[in-house]
């Protein structure tokens, strides 16, 4: 099984970047993914979790300028980040979470926001 996130980068400030994560290797994904960042110096944080089709959780810094959405596939997630900020420069990871508790982790991909 495998999460492989894509779509970090380097960005000003304002701007917007999309992040998408592909699960592999079983037949069902997991009915909850999302997203996860740690901060330099911080404690990973939840971004963003969709159970199935739904949005599930926003965090509140991240609220009405994050969007996460699914593909038809279900195997498939985004994050599409908008008016961007120096402090959600981290690293970001895909996470997804079955329905016994069981956790995926992505391997992370880094976002940097310029000021």
């Amino acid at each position: 099984v495998q999460l492989q996130a894509c779509g970090g980068g380097l960005v000003q400030a304002g701007g917007s970047l999309t992040l998408s994560c592909e699960f592999s290797g079983a037949i069902y994904s997991p009915p909850i993914m999302g997203w996860h960042r740690q901060a330099p110096g911080k404690q990973r944080e939840l971004v963003a979790l969709i159970n199935r089709g739904v949005p599930k959780d926003y965090n509140d810094a991240v609220s009405g300028r994050f969007t996460i959405s699914r593909d038809g596939t279900k195997k498939t997630i985004y994050l599409h980040m908008s008016s961007l900020r120096p402090e959600d420069t981290a690293v970001y990871f895909c996470y997804g979470r079955t329905q016994t508790g069981f956790e995926y982790w992505g391997q992370g991909t880094v976002v940097t926001v310029s000021s």
